[in-house]
This record gives C-alpha cells, structure tokens and sequence, in this order.
C-alpha cells in the first residue's frame, strides 16, 4: 500500500447517516403515490443510483412531480438529520494533516451535499463537493469523478483513492481509473466478500491510522 496522491470520499454511509432524512422524504412521497413506504435498512440496502437515474423507473412518467415532493420533504429536514459516522471527522483531519487533497462524489443531489457538508463545518476541507447532476451524468459514470479531479489538480490514477461502501462505489472507482477502497464490512449491500474491491478499512479509525503510517513513512 502506498500513500495516496488524493482521497475522494462517497457522502452517505461513507462519511455520515444521512438516513433518517432520506428516509422520511421517500416515504413521504410514496404515501403520496399509494406506495408503501420503506424502512430506514430497506432504504440503506435499496438507496444506490441517483435521483435522475432511479425515479423514472419507480414513478414512470409522474417522475418529476415525484421528484418535486422529494426536494419538498428534504428540504424541511435534511439538515437536522445528518450525522457524522464515527471517526469521520478524524479521517479528514488526518488527510488534510498530510497534504493531500480531497474532495466528494456522491449520487446526493449536489446542492444538499454542499449544504449538508456546510451545516458540518467540513465544506472549505474539501477542494470539490460533487453530487447528482453536477455532471452531464452521474455515479458509476466517470463524468462527476472528473469535475472532482480537475478541481483538486490530478489525474486520474491507481495512486488516487475512492473511499466508498458499496459495490456500486467499487465499480465507480474503477470506471474513473482510481483505486476502489471499501469502508466497512458492507452488510447492507450484501456482504464485503461479495465485492471486488482493491483495499478495505474496517472503519474511520483503521483508514485514519493507516493514512497517517502512510504519509510518515
């Protein structure tokens, strides 16, 4: 393993739990469709694509207004339901401690990502903030992964890492031609030993650690 030359980080189930409010907008939505709703792991197990790339196939051609009542819901409580995941916070100390640069991609639609990461007090950390439609299209495609690059001065290599927790992170990663780091044993999505990852930390703690032995040595 050798040190980065940059880190980007999915958002959602990477850095924080942002759960309880995704939760609570999609179900809010699909009472309004008759649907029935989903719990919070259902949500966590289901919840992979963007906004854009999922809600046509859930709500056909009422997809937009769909979408419309989504943004309502989330919009009243997102921000009082966001919370870091532990050691987060210290992952990024670290990093930045180091000289590295990082920067987000997350199928977050980009304006409650960049309000979510200022709400923490992490957003002048990073060099990009990249969610769902920042780009011409979104995760696994490599069109936001090269937005976050060019803002953080790289190219686009093995020795840039993208920190992710599922399979759909890993496939991501290796579409931008970066290195696929999992975070987590991956339950909700089946299981670390069912995706092919290149490195993985147990938690924030073994990621933290790690970089730091990285950039001493």
């Amino acid at each position: 393993m050798q040190v980065p030359r940059a880190l980007l980080f999915d958002w959602d189930n990477t850095l924080v739990d942002a759960w309880p409010g995704i939760t609570q907008a999609l179900n809010e939505t699909f009472r309004a469709f008759g649907f029935r709703p989903w719990s919070i792991a259902e949500v966590r197990s289901r919840v992979r694509r963007s906004l854009r790339d999922t809600f046509p196939a859930l709500f056909g051609e009422a997809w937009e207004r769909a979408r419309d009542l989504f943004y309502e819901a989330l919009d009243r409580s997102h921000l009082q339901q966001v919370t870091p995941l532990p050691g987060a916070a210290i992952t990024l100390d670290r990093a930045v401690a180091g000289g590295l640069p990082i920067a987000v991609v997350s199928n977050k639609t980009g304006r409650y990502l960049r309000r979510e990461a200022e709400a923490l007090g992490w957003a002048r950390q990073f060099a990009a903030l990249i969610g769902a439609g920042d780009a011409e299209a979104d995760k696994p495609d490599p069109a936001p992964f090269r937005l976050a690059l060019q803002a953080m001065g790289v190219a686009a290599s093995e020795q840039v890492w993208y920190v992710g927790d599922t399979a759909l992170d890993m496939l991501a990663a290796r579409n931008a031609g970066l290195l696929a780091v999992l975070i987590g044993d991956a339950a909700h999505d089946g299981g670390a030993e069912r995706i092919s990852f290149d490195i993985r930390f147990a938690d924030h703690r073994d990621l933290a650690d790690s970089l730091t032995r990285l950039v001493r040595a």
